[in-house]
């Protein structure tokens, strides 16, 4: 048979003869190993990006996209939005420009009338290594920056306070889409089955101004919502009222054999097995969150350094409570913690939204921040959890270099702001990103928040633009269509 000559089929298709099937077979093992190698580099654009979970086991632990540097998240989530110029940002043309106009600045910021610029309200000093200057308004986590890494370029799409939470915990500024904590729980799961996977932790003076929309599961399953709990008030509704334990105990057995019986009757109903989930994950919660909320059982030396036997400050002493419980829930496995340091809108008085007395109120948040949050990061440090654990502080947006006209506080400022990060996977003591020479405007480096987003997920070993799930036919991500991963802030 001539190699050349082509046969035909009844159906008029070309067969082949056995030198082109041989050829025609080596091509295509070639293309079948190409295909396996790209798809294990994650270079495939079709590839599926969702999770495979099991209904009945949501929460059990699942791979990352990579090696992760990070196994557990802290967020510590300053409300009301922080000046960065009080805090991190040290900006000392502000001080030469002190009570002067801006030049060729706004007239009316979000609040109302622009005044003069004011220099920062605490004293800026260098601290460690690094020499890096911080304020006096935080002397604990001063001590700390030659451990974290700092942007300083950030801006978000908001300057109102509700959606910019939003835009912050969600990469969206409308209500409505996945929290981070929900998007990393969807991803990875959880390496306690006996706790929720991710745990929202209320300030004790209330809830931040957009509630549970920082910590909400959006489209993504029910079951990835973060579960409120605090010192104060561990779990809502956990107990068995007025059952004694015994009695309890053997209710809860006699229902898991029927709903077991149930479910083999239904086999493939992930609905039924997930609602089956969440009720034995309540059950076993009835025995390990008293445990770990019991804050009593911490040596006095935990307690005194983390501030939490202060009896001259509730606030503070309640607060530095929950960051001991957000260190015990690492501890145990949970994935993700929020803790949230500020509440919600109160012309600045339970948070950090600083208009109108921002010296005299940044003092008394101050007083209940900074040593129960430094010694959360030198606790976890000492036990070596840091290794594993990302630590991250954030706050909303940040404040404009000007007081506003007639008031001795500082307006909302979207444009240019600082967050950081210290923990697993950062790389210590450095600083990206600037603002202008009175911090008004990012100008180099400049970071949206997407950014600051991708860089959590890469450091749990998840490529934020294949972490993707579909809703309403979009291929919905955290980054939505934008983020880029800091480089510079890893080790």
């Amino acid at each position: 048979m001539s190699p050349h000559v082509e046969h035909l089929s009844p159906a008029g298709h070309t067969l082949l003869d056995r030198r082109r099937f041989l050829s025609s077979s080596a091509t295509a093992l070639g293309s079948i190993a190409l295909t396996n190698l790209l798809g294990l580099d994650g270079l495939l654009a079709a590839q599926s990006n969702g999770p495979i979970i099991d209904p009945a086991r949501p929460y059990a632990p699942r791979q990352p996209h990579f090696p992760a540097k990070a196994k557990n998240v802290i967020v510590i989530f300053c409300a009301g939005a922080v000046s960065q110029l009080e805090t991190w940002d040290y900006k000392p043309e502000l001080i030469k420009w002190d009570d002067k106009p801006l030049p060729g600045g706004p007239a009316v910021t979000f609040q109302g009338p622009a005044g003069n610029l004011a220099r920062p309200q605490y004293t800026f000093r260098q601290r460690g290594q690094t020499g890096k200057w911080v304020s006096d308004m935080i002397p604990h986590l001063a001590e700390l920056t030659d451990d974290i890494a700092f942007v300083h370029s950030l801006t978000s799409k908001s300057n109102t306070h509700g959606p910019a939470e939003n835009f912050l915990s969600t990469g969206f500024n409308l209500d409505g889409f996945p929290s981070l904590g929900a998007w990393t729980t969807y991803a990875l799961g959880s390496e306690n089955q006996d706790l929720p996977s991710y745990v929202a932790i209320p300030d004790p003076r209330g809830v931040p101004q957009n509630g549970a929309n920082n910590w909400g599961p959006g489209f993504l399953p029910a079951a990835f919502q973060g579960t409120t709990m605090s010192s104060k008030a561990p779990v809502r509704h956990l107990a068995a009222p007025g059952v004694p334990p015994a009695n309890d105990q053997a209710a809860r057995s006699l229902l898991q054999r029927m709903n077991a019986r149930h479910l083999a009757a239904h086999p493939g109903d992930g609905k039924l097995a997930a609602r089956i989930a969440s009720y034995e994950l309540a059950a076993r919660m009835q025995l390990s969150v008293p445990e770990i909320s019991d804050i009593s059982t911490e040596p006095a030396h935990i307690l005194k350094l983390y501030g939490a036997d202060d009896t001259q400050n509730a606030d503070k002493a309640a607060f530095a409570k929950n960051c001991i419980l957000a260190r015990r829930l690492i501890e145990k496995g949970v994935r993700f913690v929020q803790l949230f340091n500020g509440a919600y809108a109160s012309g600045g008085k339970l948070n950090w939204d600083g208009h109108n007395a921002l010296k005299e109120q940044y003092d008394v948040h101050a007083s209940i921040l900074d040593q129960p949050a430094a010694a959360l990061i030198r606790d976890l440090k000492a036990r070596g959890l840091l290794e594993d654990t990302l630590v991250v502080w954030c706050t909303e947006f940040g404040r404009m270099p000007f007081f506003q006209k007639g008031a001795k506080g500082r307006d909302h400022n979207p444009d240019g702001f600082t967050c950081w990060m210290t923990g697993a996977g950062v790389k210590p003591g450095v600083s990206t990103g600037e603002c202008d020479e009175l911090g008004q405007k990012a100008v180099k480096d400049i970071h949206p928040l997407y950014d600051f987003n991708a860089t959590i997920l890469h450091l749990l070993g998840l490529d934020h633009e294949r972490l993707t799930f579909e809703h309403n036919g979009v291929q919905r991500r955290l980054t939505n269509v934008e983020g880029h991963v800091i480089k510079q802030m890893l080790a």
